[in-house]
């Protein structure tokens, strides 16, 4: 005999392989009653339990060759054809019928009329425990009697214990549970009813595992389900396959089906005889289950059964109603704060500040204790959350690993490890996305637990392999096994997510709203940039031909009446042509700025060295008059126009050249890659300027100096900030009085750059001093 190799698997490896047990085809059946399967319409018996010869004297493989009015007489074939041409079979179920045995005895059975998904008609026998039906009006009563008691409970913990209370009444069961079924999937038994010599099982958790999908699926399709012994050996079905389909038979709706091998042997080692399944259903989805347990078998009444269901769904209705008024004051709480931030919202310009600057804020939505808005690759945050660059990660992590409208997890550190340093402010995350690279997230601390299971969770079943066969069997004790949970915050609630989805739609709106008002801004603002260019046209021609004809009227007087006028006249003339000199400056500056952004231009591969090597050639003769040194690291190649790049360093280091320092000017131009972005600077030792002007020094016409100290119009570097936005970049300055300035401007990396290196980390220009 070959030895038993036993050793655990990890819980998803045994769990993938219950998810894949078909148990709704299993071909065993529970012995108390009769199967059969028949044709339509001549009701010819295609298959049967092979327990038939025990109960009525006819083995199965002779009923196979039988149809149903051999069994049955003529009078009771009539009502189930009629029963059978109506839409829905409740209307004969439970049919009382007399069967005929072997000689002339009958056996009284309740049938029960199914069609499987296959289409088949299934006619399930079980022994009649009585022979009337039990009448409607008991249901009611039943009902009444419980509803009353349950309407005088205080809350849902009440609620739920007048429940197994009367249903243990009612059946007469050793052990009653409500059991609930959690987000995560696992069970919790949140009341029971039992005699006193039994183990409780009230507040412990269950696994998954314990009642895997495929048997939720079936408990959704079955409102209840009977094992009336536990240790019954089942019946065959005969034939094992349909002799029409070839196929095994689809029991999915049957009240006879065995159940699985493991669910048996786990009903054994909880002491379980007997059990019947009260299914709960709301919304569709399978809420939880009455489970009643009897430590020795016991048979249930087709009629009991069905009362019990009756009592099942309007109890239940009553809980749900209860569930959801208790839950309303905080679903209101939740709508309320939520209209507030809409309004919010709607009177900022920027949207966010609404749901941050007041009361109540976007914490509130949810009952949040941190939350951080992406928005324009900026972060706006509000409580406590993670560090800017853990959002960032986070944020890019999100968008590789989900989609929807929505995500939420109540344990981020166990499918996302990177959270796990940050798990005392962001254990649960609850993210919608605004777009592809926005998204507003709240966030939850961790909250460490204690559960208390039915047993040890990660040993729930044990994989065997005995002679070539692989055997699951689940765990034999089921006593209090506490487990301390960690990297899990407080779950979020279903109101507290669909309020969340609510904002999303309204941000949505607000954005949509705002991108219409921004293009028809962009309308007007192409109207005005039209006109501007115009204006352009106008001030470069109409305006320039007067402004000519002055300065030469003017000079042509002083030509000619040269003798005639005195000191104060040939000066008074020399004002009027610097004036006119001055004004023909600012028209073309004006000109230069307004034709910036206006030009068609389409940015091109540009080698920066290119660019600075024709500004530095333009201010050949400044620097070799201020014996100017100038030098530069190597230079990359960009996406810009090379025109405008060389007016940007232009500009600067002629400004560099003209505000400096009794020293002779000292200039390097300076280039480094960032993540997404060339920095380029161009640094200087001369006179300095006071922080406080960082940002004037950048409008246009604004002067720091008199142009008596310095001449200009004030236009070079509102110029230069007007082409690095058009860039998609940005420009400020660094500086202190008397300790030089250095002005950085950035250009965002675009297609394929390379950079131009000589032997020398830098390089000087050889129209520099001294060179």
């Amino acid at each position: 005999m070959r030895g038993i190799n036993l050793r655990l698997e990890t819980a998803n490896e045994i769990g993938t392989e219950i998810e894949s047990e078909a148990i709704h085809i299993i071909s065993k059946l529970q012995p108390h009653g009769i199967l059969l399967v028949l044709s339509e319409p001549d009701l010819n018996i295609l298959q049967a339990s092979d327990n038939s010869f025990r109960v009525f004297g006819i083995p199965a493989e002779l009923l196979v060759t039988m149809t149903l009015e051999e069994l049955l007489d003529p009078f009771q074939i009539e009502g189930i054809r009629a029963g059978l041409d109506k839409d829905n079979l409740d209307y004969i179920n439970p049919s009382k019928l007399w069967v005929r045995k072997q000689g002339d005895d009958y056996v009284i059975f309740d049938g029960v009329f199914h069609r499987n998904p296959d289409g088949f008609l299934i006619l399930e026998l079980e022994p009649a425990v009585s022979r009337e039906n039990i009448p409607f009006l008991s249901f009611y009563h039943l009902a009444r009697v419980s509803i009353g008691q349950l309407e005088q409970s205080a809350n849902l913990t009440d609620f739920c214990r007048v429940i197994v209370r009367e249903v243990r009444k009612i059946t007469g069961f050793d052990r009653v549970m409500l059991y609930r079924f959690r987000e995560d999937g696992h069970g919790e038994v949140v009341a029971e009813e039992k005699i006193e010599e039994l183990e409780p099982y009230l507040g412990l958790h269950f696994p998954e595992s314990d009642i895997p999908k495929v048997a939720r699926r079936l408990f959704s399709s079955n409102w209840i389900r009977i094992i009336p012994d536990a240790k019954a050996e089942p019946a065959q079905l005969f034939p094992e396959r349909n002799p029409v389909s070839d196929r095994p038979l689809d029991l999915t709706h049957s009240i006879l089906r065995n159940p699985s091998d493991c669910h048996l042997e786990y009903l054994h080692n909880m002491g379980v005889g007997a059990s019947v399944s009260i299914s709960l259903i709301k919304d569709g989805q399978l809420w939880g289950l009455i489970a009643c347990h009897h430590r020795t078998p016991k048979f249930v009444s087709y009629e009991l059964r069905k009362a019990c269901e009756f009592f099942g769904r309007v109890i239940f209705s009553e809980l749900s109603a209860r569930e959801e008024t208790e839950d309303y004051d905080y679903r209101m709480k939740l709508t309320n704060t939520q209209t507030a931030l809409v309004d919010y919202m709607s009177q900022e310009d920027n949207f966010i500040d609404g749901l941050v600057k007041y009361q109540p804020n976007l914490l509130d939505l949810t009952n949040a204790q941190g939350a951080a808005v992406s928005f324009g690759g900026r972060w706006t945050a509000i409580g406590q959350i993670p560090k800017e660059e853990d959002l960032n990660l986070l944020q890019e992590w999100l968008r590789k690993n989900t989609d929807g409208e929505v995500f939420y997890t109540d344990a981020l550190p166990r499918i996302y490890p990177d959270a796990e340093p940050y798990k005392d402010v962001a254990s649960g995350l609850l993210a919608v996305p605004i777009s592809d690279r926005n998204y507003v997230l709240w966030f939850r601390p961790e909250v460490i637990q204690t559960v208390n299971w039915g047993g040890d969770p990660g040993r729930a079943y044990e994989k065997s392999h005995t002679d070539g066969i692989t055997r699951l069997s689940p765990r034999k004790s089921f006593e209090l096994w506490k487990e301390t949970v960690r990297l899990k915050s407080l779950p979020w609630k279903s109101v507290e997510i669909k309020a969340a989805l609510e904002l999303r739609k309204a941000i949505v709106n607000i954005i949509l709203r705002q991108a219409d008002e921004l293009a028809q801004l962009a309308r007007d603002l192409s109207r005005s940039n039209a006109e501007l260019k115009k204006f352009a046209y106008v001030a470069s021609h109409d305006l320039q031909e007067p402004l000519n004809q002055v300065a030469n009227y003017v000079q042509l007087l002083e030509m000619r009446y040269r003798e005639e006028l005195d000191e104060d006249a040939s000066e008074f003339i020399g004002f009027a042509v610097e004036g006119v000199s001055l004004m023909q400056t600012l028209i073309d500056d004006v000109l230069a700025y307004s034709r910036v952004d206006t030009q068609s231009i389409e940015f091109q591969v540009t080698e920066v060295d290119r660019a600075l090597s024709r500004a530095l050639g333009n201010l050949r003769g400044r620097i070799q008059k201020t014996e100017a040194t100038v030098t530069f690291d190597p230079m990359p190649t960009v996406m810009a126009d090379g025109t405008q790049l060389m007016q940007l360093f232009q500009n600067l280091i002629g400004n560099a050249i003209k505000f400096r320092s009794e020293e002779p000017p000292q200039i390097h131009i300076g280039a480094e890659r960032l993540e997404e972005e060339w920095l380029f600077s161009v640094r200087d030792n001369g006179i300095g300027i006071d922080p406080q002007f960082g940002d004037r020094i950048f409008v246009i016409f604004q002067r720091l100096h008199t142009r008596d100290e310095y001449p200009g119009t004030g236009m070079g570097l509102a110029i230069c900030k007007k082409i690095v936005e058009c860039h998609r970049g940005r420009i400020w300055v660094e500086s202190e009085p008397d300790k030089g300035a250095t002005f950085y401007f950035t250009i965002p990396v675009g297609g394929r750059h390379r950079e131009r290196r000589s032997g020398r980390q830098a390089q000087n220009h050889p129209f520099g001093g001294g060179q």
